[in-house]
């Protein structure tokens, strides 16, 4: 069973958005775009458990814009 459940709600500009929230209560992760459509949303929901199953971790190396040592 899982630690998290998507939330699908609607937003103040009226998109439909989603997260994934652990029984915690800590969010995990948010859709970064609005869908104009509930059924858009959840086509987004299971986009992301289809190709995020089993996809891998890459480290990206950012540096610190205000560190002038970098």
């Amino acid at each position: 069973m899982s630690a998290a459940t998507f939330e699908l709600y609607e937003d103040r500009a009226s998109q439909w958005r989603c997260r994934l929230v652990h029984d915690s209560g800590n969010i995990i992760a948010d859709s970064s775009q609005g869908y104009s459509s509930k059924r858009a949303a959840k086509k987004g929901i299971e986009s992301v458990k289809t190709n995020a199953s089993d996809a891998p971790v890459e480290e990206l190396l950012v540096r610190k814009l205000d560190d002038p040592d970098e």
